[in-house]
């Protein structure tokens, strides 16, 4: 991988990362999240061998699975208690469905 490509990836998951982390709002948080899975797919698939790209499809395809419950889980939460912030997550069918997006954006033990 060429240096600016690197570096191009590099900031994206800087990138990502902050806007995720300093979001108010559940869409710009998922904006965040999705830079970043856009910017790892590169640095997964960078061997180009089959079994890399078939590794970075597979990421892609359980992340992208994984950010349309955490948006399900917000659209949720706004149904039933009409906020959109962060912070005001308080229905447990949307904490439900938020943790278990997050556990597999995380890759944690079930979900792994």
């Amino acid at each position: 991988m060429n240096p600016q490509a690197k570096l191009m990836s590099i900031s994206s998951l800087l990138l990502g990362t902050t806007i995720t982390i300093s979001s108010n709002h559940w869409m710009t948080a998922w904006t965040g999240l999705e830079i970043n899975t856009l910017a790892i797919l590169p640095l997964i698939s960078k061997p180009h061998h089959p079994r890399a790209i078939e590794a970075a499809t597979k990421y892609f395809l359980v992340q992208a699975a994984a950010s349309t419950l955490l948006l399900f889980s917000s659209t949720t939460n706004a149904l039933f208690t009409g906020q959109w912030d962060v912070t005001q997550l308080t229905h447990p069918t949307s904490c439900l469905l938020l943790t278990t997006a997050i556990s597999i954006k995380l890759g944690l033990v079930p979900f792994h």
